[in-house]
């Protein structure tokens, strides 16, 4: 069977290498002209720097760690995570450590989470409801509040609840906070792993070892359009036709909706319309001078500036290829695709207010890159969950052809869950289901699986 796989992101890198190893022929699509989509690498300055904030998490199953383990050998390194959260006007360790939210934090939110932690709470199924019910009023007012405003650009009362389920984790600072306060901190979340070369090593390496495996890997390469038939797709790209048994597509799900020919009801391409992400610009500022701060990450939820995240990715790593006289930092800001802030000439001034607003130390700044990415986070506005059903069971109707990924399953997603989900694909490509060789009672197990997993941060 030849699979063509749409994307060469993790997930879709992970099913080209997995399904080579096994013998099938693959053909990997990707209009960029390199690998990895927002886990790609780039360089600033010299320096090794990621597309925002990336690690691979110690939730990683043993089986996935010991794969990329595999390809990376010692340049993946066990990690200390050494980060800071500002809460209110100061800021507090992250990972939250014993004690400190007791010394360090206003006496009046003190006595709210105490408050907060003994009195009955109720709320609806909104993101603002469930966060209220389960972290008290006090933490949802002082962090989530501002958050979610910022990050997925709606207040919580507009915003589902899966996306609390989905996104706040038992060890996000939050609740971690919640549990330190009553005296019963745990050891979750100390440690990530982190390339010696930065995250895009991760997706480098997969794609070698899926050339290496047999898979050929076409880049600068978009697909213009798929075709269904009784025995497989054609696919139809800039560089001409493919005939394919399956098709795995990594792509946003309202794009492959576009794709498909026959397309879809009219019903399923409006519901497709109303699906949301949110974009990001990545403001990559050059420091003089050696490392700006000890830390990996200072996590900025409050309203006194537009960025969530400043990141030091030399930080997050032990490499000798990191200059000692610089570094780099990056600003994350969500946005819209052409509002002012993804439409601004300069960013100088923004990055400069937000170290004044949030009592961080200056930069010596010696240049600026900018990023800006279109598609990051979903966004779960109230009723999102009606209008992906039509659209995925539209998706699931389509013969040949299976959507996972991120983008794929409008998801948010860690590597080692994208990873989960390629290799369940191939499982289910290869195993000895009716008809076709495609396993879609696993496939749906699968789907039953992923769709319990939360993201880490």
């Amino acid at each position: 069977m030849e699979l063509v796989i749409l994307g060469a992101g993790p997930s879709g890198l992970a099913a080209a290498w997995r399904a080579a190893l096994r013998g099938v022929r693959v053909t990997v699509l990707e209009r960029s002209e390199r690998v990895g989509g927002l886990s790609a690498g780039l360089e600033v300055a010299g320096i090794s720097v990621d597309h925002g904030s990336h690690r691979l998490h110690p939730a990683t199953p043993p089986h996935l760690l010991a794969d990329l383990r595999g390809l990376l050998g010692d340049d993946l390194q066990v990690r200390p995570r050494n980060g800071r959260l500002r809460v209110g006007d100061r800021f507090v360790g992250f990972p939250l450590r014993p004690g400190e939210l007791a010394r360090r934090l206003p006496y009046r939110m003190l006595a709210g989470i105490a408050r907060d932690a003994v009195l009955p709470r109720g709320g609806d199924d909104s993101f603002a409801g469930l966060l209220r019910a389960s972290l008290g009023p006090t933490l949802y007012r002082c962090l989530y509040e501002p958050y979610a405003v910022k990050l997925w650009g709606l207040p919580g009362e507009e915003i589902d609840g899966d996306q609390a389920r989905r996104r706040v984790t038992a060890d996000s600072p939050w609740k971690i906070a919640r549990r330190v306060l009553r005296g019963s901190p745990n050891g979750q979340g100390k440690i990530f792993y982190y390339p010696r070369r930065g995250f895009g090593q991760i997706v480098e390496a997969m794609a070698d070892a899926a050339v290496a495996a047999g898979a050929d890997l076409r880049l600068g390469t978009a697909c213009e359009s798929l075709v269904p038939g009784p025995s497989g797709v054609a696919v139809h790209t800039s560089a001409g036709r493919l005939d394919a048994g399956h098709v795995f597509s990594t792509i946003p799900m309202p794009a492959l909706a576009g794709l498909v020919r026959p397309g879809p009801a009219s019903e399923v391409v409006a519901a497709a319309r109303q699906l949301e992400f949110r974009a990001m610009v990545l403001v990559y500022a050059v420091h003089e001078g050696g490392r700006w701060s000890p830390y990996d990450a200072h996590y900025l939820p409050g309203p006194e500036t537009p960025v969530t995240r400043i990141s030091e990715p030399a930080n997050y790593r032990v490499s000798a290829a990191d200059p000692a006289d610089r570094t780099v930092l990056c600003f994350e800001i969500p946005c819209q695709v052409g509002d002012p802030v993804w439409t601004a000439h300069s960013y100088d001034d923004l990055i400069k207010d937000c170290l004044s607003a949030t009592g961080l130390p200056p930069l010596r700044l010696a240049g600026v890159e900018v990023r800006r990415l279109p598609h990051v986070y979903p966004v779960y506005r109230t009723g999102y969950a009606d209008h992906l059903a039509g659209l995925d069971a539209w998706a699931g109707r389509v013969p040949h052809v299976t959507t996972f990924g991120r983008l794929g399953l409008f998801a948010h997603d860690n590597t080692h869950h994208a990873m989960a989900m390629a290799y369940a694909a191939v499982d289910a490509l290869t195993g000895r289901g009716p008809g076709e060789g495609w396993d879609a009672a696993a496939w749906m197990a699968a789907r039953a699986r992923f769709a319990e997993h939360v993201v880490e941060d």
